[in-house]
């Protein structure tokens, strides 16, 4: 198979051309101008940062993507999907509220933010995933899926789950629905905390299966009914509703991989990703510890798998940063990622995805 190609520049600038400029010549060179935007919705999948953490990308790389992609014709909307957990970003309101709080506005990014999921995390399409070894049809949401061109743009990072945080886990883990994200790091059901349940009823209410059943005003699930849909987790007001979260890491790994090849599949897409901040933990959490590594660059690709590895490899050459997280461990395992976070192991991803076809391990890097 032909080596991928992966378009890398720096971070340096010069009075002629500053980082957003620099971003868009990236991103022209790298040939997202050939894709077809004219009428075309455009979704621009992107993490909007939880409250507290300031190591997401800036708003202003998102205008940068957001401005070409109108000039080719097309009409963009960042997005991203609802989390499973407590957080400023469990809702659609509290979503976009916290979005709009790190700077994703209209007015900022010059296009709308759509939460994909819909207010609950509930409004999601259900997409087959024909080869998949886990999941036989995903559940991403709806705003996704009914984009006709996606884009990823993605901070590349360290992550406690799955060793890195880049383009396939912003697809994957990031376009499933509530439901979906359940699916993907559990295997089984969700549970009820009997201490934190103060019995309203509004899980029992929504239960299409009739799985919750309340007794002296403590709600308990029949695992035999319930079909993991993970509705209950959403319309929870306490947070007592948990998804059960004992998949192993290389499964979850692979499942991303699955779900990120039922967003991608029959539509154009390309992806960015930005190797800047290298924080150890993902941007879900509400701070960031000081990052791993120096800046790096960014980087672009219609090879989701190849970009991602070539992060992953341009991160690995870099020296730790003294005093962080990986400057304490490096060296023991051979890889920045693993010597963070020794119980993942990022490649299982990568090589699910080779698998699925979504692209390929080998690249070719254009320095521009």
């Amino acid at each position: 198979m032909e080596k991928s190609k992966v378009y890398f520049t720096n971070m340096h600038t010069t009075s002629q051309e500053n980082l957003q400029q620099k971003l868009r010549r990236l991103i022209k060179t790298a040939g997202m101008d050939e894709i077809d935007f004219e009428r075309k919705y455009a979704a621009i999948k992107i993490h909007f940062g939880e409250p507290g953490n300031l190591a997401y990308l800036r708003p202003n790389y998102a205008k940068t993507v957001a401005d070409m992609v109108k000039e080719l014709g097309g009409k963009p909307f960042l997005t991203d999907c609802n989390t499973l957990y407590v957080g400023g970003r469990k809702n659609a309101l509290d979503h976009l509220e916290s979005a709009y709080l790190n700077g994703f506005s209209p007015f900022s990014t010059g296009c709308h933010v759509i939460i994909a999921d819909g207010l609950k995390g509930t409004d999601e399409a259900l997409v087959p995933v024909e080869d998949g070894e886990y999941v036989r049809e995903a559940k991403i949401g709806r705003a996704v899926m009914d984009a006709d061109v996606f884009i990823s743009l993605n901070h590349f990072k360290g992550h406690e789950l799955t060793g890195f945080g880049g383009a396939i886990k912003n697809i994957g883990m990031g376009c499933g629905s509530r439901a979906g994200k359940m699916e993907m790091h559990s295997s089984g059901k969700p549970r009820i905390s009997q201490k934190k349940c103060i019995g309203c009823g509004a899980c029992k209410r929504n239960c299409a299966h009739s799985a919750i059943t309340l007794v002296e005003r403590k709600a308990s699930i029949d695992h035999s009914k319930c079909v993991g849909c993970g509705r209950c987790i959403g319309v929870c007001p306490v947070d007592a509703v948990k998804a059960a979260s004992d998949e192993s890491n290389d499964i979850l790994n692979r499942k991303i991989a699955e779900y990120t090849a039922a967003v991608l599949r029959g539509r154009p897409h390309f992806h960015i990703s930005l190797v800047i901040d290298v924080s150890p933990y993902c941007d879900c959490h509400s701070e960031n510890d000081i990052p791993i590594v120096p800046d790096v660059g960014m980087f672009a690709s219609f090879d989701p798998v190849a970009l991602d590895v070539a992060c992953a490899d341009a991160v690995n050459r870099q020296t730790a940063i003294e005093g962080s997280v990986l400057a304490k461990n490096v060296h023991e395992h051979n890889d920045h990622f693993s010597d963070v976070h020794p119980e993942t192991d990022w490649r299982s991803a990568i090589e699910h995805s080779v698998k699925l076809n979504l692209g390929n391990s080998e690249y070719e890097l254009i320095t521009i």
